[in-house]
């Protein structure tokens, strides 16, 4: 069985036309971070924010000024940000391309685990057969269909609870042409046969292990967010962290059914959690940065704007900014 914590190979590098966006890895990277901040505090405007705002902010999440630097040099040959320059000074914003799919995947990252779940008993399955000197085309799609949640039951059989969605098929089709099938079934329990369950496809005691991590690291600070005790530098820092740690399980968890779970199963609760620190500390946080960015020489700080979780999952793409 491989585990669904293969960072490196769940989490390729995203790309969109003419962006790629960083990789998420276990521990955010400086790009990463930076793409967080950018889209927790400007995604609704695309605000501009001075680079050495940027590098400020970053340095409270332990980014040396070096390595902020470097982020966003690498994030603008990525086409994820893009600068313009007044005198000496350098500022930056997201592209238009990178905030339609940080949009689209802030919604994804907001609606997981909020929508009742309704499930019909039927999996999604999808068989394929590559000759073995495909060994690049095979990887390509298996790293696609882990990306969109399913999982291998058996050597080159792969499983869902959901149904095939347009991107997956669209990538059958550009990667395995002619190579795959694709399934709608009920599992049948067996008595006299010891058989593999769908659900055995997935490692659930590590995700289990992983949801019970994030609860138990980020509940302890939900009495000082409650009491209104972090500000400042903590909670920009602390609200980066979460989301850092949060956004992973939509794609880690492909919203396995419930009724196939073990009881207590703890998706529910990591939300709350989730959605607790990072609402909670919108207000102080977006103060935070726009005092930074102030301090730099920012234009328009109305502009910079921190969002809850109900206006990420509902959120579309803004309008052009202005100048």
């Amino acid at each position: 069985m491989v585990s669904p914590f293969d960072i490196e190979e769940i989490f390729p590098d995203v790309v969109t036309g003419s962006v790629r966006l960083p990789r998420r890895q276990s521990r955010g990277s400086p790009q990463s971070l930076a793409v967080t901040l950018l889209a927790d505090y400007t995604l609704r405007t695309r605000a501009w924010l001075p680079s050495a705002a940027i590098v400020a902010l970053l340095a409270e999440s332990g980014v040396t000024t070096t390595g902020g630097r470097t982020a966003i040099s690498r994030l603008t040959r990525r086409g994820v940000i893009e600068s313009r320059r007044h005198g000496r000074h350098s500022s930056y914003r997201l592209t238009r391309p990178a905030a339609d799919n940080l949009v689209h995947g802030g919604r994804q990252i907001a609606r997981f685990a909020v929508e009742a779940e309704s499930w019909d008993g039927w999996w999604t399955l999808i068989a394929f057969s590559l000759p073995q000197q495909a060994s690049a085309e095979r990887r390509a799609l298996r790293g696609q269909l882990r990306w969109q949640g399913y999982a291998p039951l058996y050597d080159g059989l792969w499983v869902s609870p959901h149904d095939l969605n347009e991107t997956v098929t669209a990538e059958l089709s550009k990667i395995a042409p002619g190579a795959t099938s694709v399934f709608r079934a009920r599992h049948v329990e067996i008595e006299a046969i010891a058989s593999q369950k769908p659900v055995d496809a997935w490692d659930t005691a590590a995700l289990a292990r992983q949801y019970d991590d994030f609860i138990q690291s980020w509940s302890a600070l939900l009495p000082r967010v409650h009491a209104g005790a972090v500000t400042g530098a903590a909670a920009v820092r602390a609200r980066t962290e979460v989301m850092e740690a949060y956004r992973r399980f939509p794609t880690l968890d492909p919203l396995l059914p419930l009724r196939l779970m073990p009881a207590g199963w703890p998706r529910q609760a990591a939300r709350e959690v989730f959605a607790a620190v990072y609402d909670g500390l919108a207000v102080p946080a977006q103060e935070y940065v726009r005092a930074v960015a102030g301090r730099y020489g920012a234009a328009r700080l109305s502009d910079i704007r921190a969002h809850t979780t109900t206006e990420l999952r509902d959120l579309v793409p803004g309008p052009e900014p202005r100048s």
